[in-house]
């Protein structure tokens, strides 16, 4: 299958290199070519527009940063639905709004494409050994006939329900993660502060009730002093931000995802909106030796 990906970053190199690793012919956008040399020496064809990759691409994969993002790739005359051929493929893998995903659905619908709203989980470990969670919002025909592509980037790939539904099973990922990585960070600098040898602590807690992907995954990177970005704090804000956002209009309270957002914020004007989110173990640290 002829593939366009765009958004070639910390999850998108992953994704694509196991693309072309299935055999499949793989162009992609970057907006610098420097970008995408990686790819492109192993066989992927760099498009400096985007319109020329979506007349030439049968599936189009997009994996960018923010919801202008989105827009600024599937809308106007240069974007994707304009220019993509009847019965290509669309499947935007960005975390975004639900109300953006059923809007590119129907301006797709509307060109005869086909369009999912597919936001993954698992981060940079995920990406790379193609163990991502994969939430579909989309008809049932189309997630068929795309799953395949899907299951080569991820083990656990389900069509949660229409368009849009995708992005709201994300919502509730993040708001989980949310609350999750307070505890986290704070569970790690108490035993420190105890006196425990906290990888010994990770052994017994991260395998009983308390276990979790941030603390099995994250928790060892804190203590290494590992804040290399699997997940950039940015884009986790931009996150809770929408599920925010989402929850208010539902009426629902998440004092949990409030709190954690005002903590990441708090970093990210540290200058550590770069850093992962593992980075929040750093405030804890900081106010444990004050």
């Amino acid at each position: 299958m002829k593939i366009g990906f765009i958004g070639i970053g910390v999850m998108g190199n992953s994704m694509a290199t196991h693309l072309l690793q299935a055999g499949h012919s793989l162009h992609i956008y970057t907006r610098t070519k420097q970008k995408a040399e990686t790819l492109i020496q192993k066989g992927a064809k760099w498009h400096q527009h985007i319109a020329t990759l979506a007349v030439e691409s049968d599936l189009i994969i997009t994996m960018v940063g923010y919801p202008s993002d989105v827009r600024e790739v599937y809308f106007g005359e240069n974007g994707i639905i304009e220019n993509a051929k009847k019965g290509t493929y669309l499947i935007d893998m960005t975390t975004s709004e639900p109300s953006l995903a059923i809007e590119i659905y129907e301006k797709a619908k509307a060109k005869g494409l086909y369009a999912l709203d597919a936001p993954v989980s698992g981060g940079d470990v995920g990406a790379k050994e193609a163990r991502l969670t994969i939430m579909v919002g989309g008809d049932e025909q189309v997630f068929q006939h795309c799953e395949e592509v899907l299951k080569t980037l991820g083990t656990n790939v389900i069509l949660q329900g229409g368009a849009g539904a995708g992005q709201h099973t994300k919502m509730c990922n993040q708001i989980t993660i949310a609350s999750n990585m307070i505890g986290v960070s704070e569970a790690i600098v108490y035993a420190e502060q105890a006196g425990l040898d906290v990888e010994k602590v990770l052994a017994s807690i991260s395998t009983g009730a308390a276990g979790s992907w941030s603390l099995s995954n994250l928790a060892p990177r804190m203590i290494q002093g590992d804040f290399e970005p699997g997940f950039y704090i940015k884009h986790f804000i931009k996150d809770m931000q929408i599920a925010m956002k989402e929850a208010e209009n539902m009426g629902i309270q998440t004092p949990g995802l409030v709190l954690a957002n005002g903590l990441y914020e708090k970093l990210s004007s540290l200058g550590e909106g770069n850093s992962g989110t593992q980075a929040l173990y750093k405030l804890y640290k900081e106010k444990s030796e004050q």
